[in-house]
């Protein structure tokens, strides 16, 4: 493990295998190095790049340092890019292809960007859920409750009820519920109370070469977004994997990525 310092002073902690050009992985939310399946694309793609897996703030390895704003985030992006030399390839998926746009609409040094479906809102009704779970996340985050933050996140994305009552009693709750607060940085890479609709008048200044992905097995409300920000970004390439879903299996996804950056 190795870690890079952000410019407001928060420690980032990263991973970094293989040889080749970098690649650096944004995790979506709860996720970071230790999950899958972030270490299976990480362990494929090493064949042929420097795959460098990081920590985003407040998760794993890496510290934190209030107060919040998205920007701190693309901060921690750009401070490990200029690790590997400067530019590197992103890999982004969910909110953490959300967070890759935003940076890249940023100028932060990327060569080649992909992501895969960013769950920005495309219909008012889901837009409205969104603002509302936003404000159930953060009072729950403020009021200390973190495993109500993590139900609030399930729920939001569709896991039934009694299979997040019984998430509660599994193993791993605790490790959900250690990064709990992160789910409103999440949140915010995708606009918070803004509504999390497609950015688009940002996405048309991205200028770094663009592929967006998403899975043939998806539900619609993940696959439009996925078009509408393929439409927003000037030039970008958009592909469906055939019979994924936001659980995209490694070995699917490898190989569009290594065609897209090489």
């Amino acid at each position: 493990m190795s870690t890079v310092v952000s410019t407001d002073g928060t420690t980032i902690a990263c991973t970094v295998t293989g040889s080749g050009p970098a690649v650096v992985l944004v995790d979506g939310a709860i996720g970071h190095r230790g999950f899958d399946p972030g270490v299976a694309v990480a362990e494929q793609l090493s064949a042929h790049h420097t795959v460098w897996a990081y920590d985003r703030r407040g998760r794993g390895g890496s510290g934190d340092t209030a107060p919040f704003a998205v920007e701190r985030e693309i901060e921690d992006l750009a401070a490990v890019i200029a690790a590997t030399g400067g530019s590197a390839a992103v890999f982004g998926t969910s909110s953490g292809a959300a967070l890759a746009l935003r940076a890249a609409a940023a100028g932060v040094g990327m060569s080649r960007l992909a992501v895969y479906e960013p769950p920005f809102s495309t219909e008012e009704e889901r837009s409205e859920q969104f603002v509302g779970y936003v404000a159930e996340l953060e009072a729950a985050i403020a009021e200390g409750r973190r495993g109500d933050a993590v139900a609030a996140f399930m729920a939001f994305v569709g896991m039934p009820g009694e299979m997040v009552e019984g998430m509660r009693h599994a193993p791993v709750w605790p490790v959900f519920e250690a990064v709990a607060p992160t789910l409103a940085y999440d949140a915010a890479a995708l606009g918070g109370r803004t509504g999390g609709t497609v950015p688009t008048g940002l996405l048309a200044t991205i200028a770094v070469p663009t592929l967006v992905l998403d899975g043939g097995a998806s539900p619609e409300l993940l696959r439009a977004p996925a078009r509408a920000v393929a439409g927003a970004v000037p030039g970008a390439a958009y592909r469906t994997l055939a019979d994924q879903t936001h659980e995209v299996a490694a070995e699917v996804l490898v190989p569009e990525l290594l065609t897209f950056f090489a």
